[in-house]
C-alpha cells in the first residue's frame, strides 16, 4: 500500500525503510533535503522536499493514493496539523501522529488521530500501528459469546504485572507475542513495551475491554506487584 511518511529524523527514516522493506510504496517527506541522508542508499521510496502539512507537497508525494500516513517530524504542532490534514482533507484511512507533549495526547486522540510518544520503541509501534489488520478480533467460540482479540497497550500498562489489566479489564489475559515466541502468562507476568497482548472476553464486553486497555492505568488502580 501507499504510505507516506513525514520527518526524516531517526524515527521517520527507520520507519521509511522498514515500510519499504515489507514491501510498501513509501514517499517521505521532510523540509530539508540534507535529511534524507538517513535512509539508506537502496531505500526505493520517493523523496519530497517541503512542509508536511502543504496541500501541494502532499500531492507531491501521492497522499491522494496513500492509504497511510505517519507524522513523524520534531514539531508536536508541525506532525498534528499535517495528520488532520492527511485525514480530514484527503480522507486517509490509517494516521498516526508522533507526540512529544504526553498531555497533548488525550487532546488528539478525540480529534480521531492516534498518537505515540517518544519511546525507545516508537517505530515498532508506529510501523504496527499503520500496517495491521485493523479487524482486532482473532477467534470467537462458536456461540459467539467469548472473543479473543488483541489489544492495542497504553504505554503506562508497561512494568505492569497482567493482574492489573485483568482487573481493569474485566477480561483474561490468553497469551502475550513476546520477541516473536507465544507466551502464556501467569500472576507474576509484567507486561513489557513489546508484547503483542491477546485477552479473552465475553463477546459483548470486548470492546469495552479493547477501550480500557487503550488509556492509562486509573490512579487508584492498586498494582499487583508483590502481592
Amino acid at each position: 500500500m501507499r504510505v507516506v511518511v513525514m520527518g526524516c529524523g531517526r524515527v521517520g527514516a527507520s520507519l521509511a525503510d522498514a515500510l519499504a522493506r515489507i514491501g510498501h510504496d513509501v514517499a517521505v517527506i521532510d523540509r530539508d533535503s540534507a535529511a534524507f541522508q538517513r535512509l539508506p542508499p537502496d531505500f526505493p521510496g520517493e523523496r519530497v522536499v517541503g512542509m508536511g502539512f502543504d496541500r501541494d507537497v502532499l500531492l507531491r508525494a501521492g497522499i491522494e493514493d496513500a492509504r497511510a500516513f505517519a507524522a513523524v517530524s520534531s514539531g508536536d504542532n508541525s506532525n498534528i496539523i499535517s495528520a488532520r490534514v492527511a485525514r480530514e482533507t484527503f480522507g486517509v484511512e490509517r494516521v498516526v501522529a508522533r507526540i512529544y507533549d504526553a498531555k497533548r495526547a488525550a487532546v488528539y486522540e478525540r480529534l480521531g488521530i492516534p498518537t505515540v510518544a517518544t519511546v525507545p520503541w516508537t517505530t515498532d509501534r508506529l510501523l504496527n500501528a499503520l500496517t495491521r489488520d485493523t479487524e482486532t478480533t482473532r477467534w470467537r467460540d462458536p456461540t459467539g459469546s467469548v472473543a479473543v482479540a488483541e489489544i492495542s497497550l497504553h504505554e503506562d500498562w508497561v512494568g505492569r504485572p497482567v493482574t492489573d489489566l485483568e482487573t481493569a479489564t474485566g477480561a483474561r489475559v490468553a497469551f502475550l507475542i513476546r520477541f516473536g515466541e507465544g507466551v502464556l502468562p501467569d500472576p507474576r507476568t509484567v507486561l513489557q513495551a513489546s508484547d503483542q497482548v491477546y485477552i479473552a472476553a465475553v463477546a459483548d464486553n470486548a470492546a469495552d475491554a479493547l477501550a480500557v486497555a487503550a488509556l492509562p492505568p486509573a490512579p487508584d488502580l492498586e498494582t499487583g506487584v508483590g502481592r
